[in-house]
């Protein structure tokens, strides 16, 4: 089974460490991965997003049309990708930065605040972790502990203080559900 997630947003919302943690956790367990990041020359504030294919077979290619799931951490991103996603698939939204609802009906959308549950875990540079916690929750991509592992395997040194913050977030993002897993 072949499974296809673009984690989308500004530079500096952890976009693209989401991402590689998605595919250093595949490789782990086994599976065919590609990450492919697109970003703007900006390092903060401009746009950023990756796309990570996760597979039991090899990949054919890297390049997706209608991935399986989206994550959509801010405004430009969800209405540059909510097209996208095929029909079934996972649309995860940060509401704490997007103000508009999701127009498709033929799609799972999960829409949690994730901006003010990073604060409220004591960590505003958490968000990643709790909308990728979300996706985890929602689709059978993969085991949550194996993502916990290969945060914790490829957290640089100097930010390992942040360690259980972000196994805090991955959980608490995990609680937000549609209404059945995809």
């Amino acid at each position: 089974m072949q499974q296809e997630v673009i984690i989308a947003g500004f530079g500096g919302q952890g976009v693209l460490f989401a991402g590689r943690l998605l595919a250093y956790t595949a490789m782990e367990v086994g599976k065919a991965v590609t990450w492919i990041p697109s970003y703007g020359p900006e390092m903060r504030g401009g746009t950023a997003n990756c796309t990570v294919v996760i597979s039991d077979e090899e990949i054919g290619s890297p390049f997706v049309k209608n991935p399986t799931a989206v994550i959509a951490m801010n405004k430009p991103s969800l209405d540059k990708f909510e097209q996208l996603v095929a029909p079934g698939g996972v649309l995860v939204v940060n509401s704490s930065m997007i103000d508009r609802p999701v127009e498709r009906t033929d799609i799972h959308v999960v829409s949690l605040p994730a901006n003010e549950i990073a604060e409220a875990l004591g960590s505003s540079r958490s968000v990643n972790m709790v909308v990728v916690g979300a996706l985890l929750g929602n689709l059978d991509l993969l085991p949550m502990e194996a993502v916990e592992k290969a945060l914790e395997a490829h957290t640089p040194e100097r930010h390992k203080r942040f360690l259980k913050g972000n196994v805090e977030a991955l959980h608490k993002g995990a609680e937000h559900r549609v209404a059945e897993k995809v």
